[in-house]
């Protein structure tokens, strides 16, 4: 995916964050959970009595978002440079990474640095640092 520095708006990408931050506050005070979506997600699958309302009105939410704000706004249009199978390879190794990982960069990156607990701040750090690392490789060593 390419980033368009000419038309980027920080107001808009501050005003996502706060947003993000926003709906893991208020999950966790009226909630007591966690805004990891992966865990949501993966409660969704293995549904508990009492437990299924709030994670399907979180996953809809993440579903409506997107669509709303492209109804209200201009929606930018987004190039991806992989093939659909590389993508569809990269979501399942981010799925695995996931569950290796015990969460994802919501849960972790989001919610548990905000704790400043010790795994998601080694989580967190460790994902980076592969990312970077994966970024590197593949403009640089692959010539991507």
């Amino acid at each position: 995916m390419t980033i368009d520095w000419q038309a980027f708006t920080p107001v808009s990408a501050l005003g996502g964050g706060a947003l993000i931050g926003l709906a893991t506050a208020v999950l966790l005070l009226f909630c007591g959970r966690i805004a990891g979506i992966s865990g949501i997600l993966g409660g969704l699958l293995r549904p508990r009595a009492g437990d299924t309302g709030w994670r399907l009105a979180f996953t809809a939410g993440l579903a409506l978002a997107p669509w709303l704000f492209g109804w209200l706004a201009a929606p930018a249009v987004p190039h991806f440079g992989g093939s659909t199978a590389v993508l569809i390879g990269a979501g399942l190794l981010v799925g695995f990474g996931t569950r290796l990982g015990s969460g994802c960069t919501s849960g972790h990156g989001v919610c548990g640095v905000a704790r400043l607990a010790p795994r998601s701040l080694a989580a967190t750090a460790i994902f980076m640092a592969a990312g970077i690392a994966t970024v590197y490789v593949v403009r640089h060593g692959l010539g991507g």
